[in-house]
């Protein structure tokens, strides 16, 4: 067990701590010292806060790597520039059109966008629903002598009052139910592209490509049940369908710093990367000294040797130039004419 911790990376250990300790926190204040949270959902707290160490101390190793590190760097000095209101724009517009309405799934097929959105969609929906509730930020109570009209309180703070039976009331208890059919239809959709593209079926694998869509399914599913019990079984089956489905989910909530959907949080770095590309034009691009083209930024032609340098491959030829300085194409031809070289030299040009 010693050797586990030894192996662990200590400065992501120590902000995932922080962290999960903030999560906590944030529980304490928001939920006025608990007066307002449900002890009922402390199953699904634990495995939240799990899940925001486990995603904290992966995101944090993840940033730590050159590559990414550079990028990060990068795109906080490109945002916080003289250029910093025309790319915060820029960012939020990409923002909604790519995280939130997924579009750069669409350039690949209208059907995976449609999929891939009503997943993501739901899912979002439901996180901004369900965290609130588990931290106990939001909370619903009748008020003594009322017991036709809910308030809801927000931070302990009231924020609105709507009646039983009304059209709100029915949005608001029911908001879970749509993210589950949703993510359903969204799941079913990936599946069944998963059992028909000849690519996928070959590359595929259950942890990464099955798994999340069979967790997404079940959370829905049992999700559904549970609505469908207390509308129509008058809660026979309550007692299972809430196990069942606090089960399903706890193990989502583990399974996520670890499994495909990381790359939720991954895609936001997304942004950064569009504005390191758009200030690497405006800085100026590359030329291949081979085929005289542009291929590349500048920028990024420098920083990508400076990174290479620094995991311990180093380019540079004894000319002063770089092999880097090459685009594909004239790669591919400086390799040509080295085995060209090679062989003449040998005096065999084949064999």
């Amino acid at each position: 067990m010693y050797r586990l911790f030894q192996t662990l990376n200590r400065l992501a250990l120590i902000k995932a701590i922080i962290a999960a300790v903030l999560a906590i926190i944030l529980v304490l204040i928001g939920s006025r010292n608990l007066q307002n949270f449900d002890p009922a959902l402390i199953a699904y707290l634990i495995g939240t806060v799990f899940a925001v160490f486990g995603i904290a101390y992966r995101y944090s190793v993840w940033i730590q790597r050159p590559p990414t590190k550079l990028y990060w760097r990068r795109s906080m000095q490109f945002l916080f520039s003289r250029y910093f209101f025309p790319y915060l724009w820029r960012s939020i517009k990409l923002f909604f059109r790519n995280i939130l309405f997924q579009r750069f799934i669409a350039y690949r097929s209208r059907t995976r966008w449609i999929g891939h959105f009503l997943l993501a969609t739901g899912c979002l929906i439901a996180f901004a629903i369900t965290v609130p509730l588990t931290f106990g930020w939001i909370h619903f109570v009748l008020k003594p002598g009322d017991d036709v009209t809910y308030y809801a309180l927000l931070f302990g703070f009231e924020a609105g009052s709507f009646s039983l039976g009304s059209p709100v009331a029915f949005i608001a208890f029911h908001g879970l139910v749509w993210c589950s059919v949703l993510v359903t239809i969204g799941a079913i959709m990936m599946m069944k592209r998963r059992f028909t593209d000849g690519g996928l079926i070959a590359t595929q694998s259950f942890e990464n490509d099955w798994l999340p869509l069979i967790l997404l399914i079940a959370i829905s599913v049992t999700g559904l049940g549970i609505t469908y019990d207390y509308t129509f079984l008058e809660g026979k089956t309550y007692q299972f369908m809430a196990v069942t489905h606090a089960i399903t989910v706890i193990l989502f909530l583990v399974w996520l710093p670890f499994g495909k959907f990381f790359h939720i949080f991954q895609r936001l770095a997304q942004l950064g990367a569009n504005l390191y590309k758009t200030e690497g034009k405006r800085r100026g691009m590359a030329t291949c000294p081979h085929t005289g083209e542009e291929f590349a930024t500048q920028t990024h032609l420098e920083d990508l040797k400076n990174v290479s340098k620094e995991l311990g491959f180093n380019y540079d030829k004894q000319d002063g130039s770089n092999h880097m300085e090459l685009s594909p194409e004239g790669k591919r031809s400086a390799l040509a004419m080295a085995h060209l070289k090679a062989r003449n030299e040998a005096g065999k040009l084949f064999g």
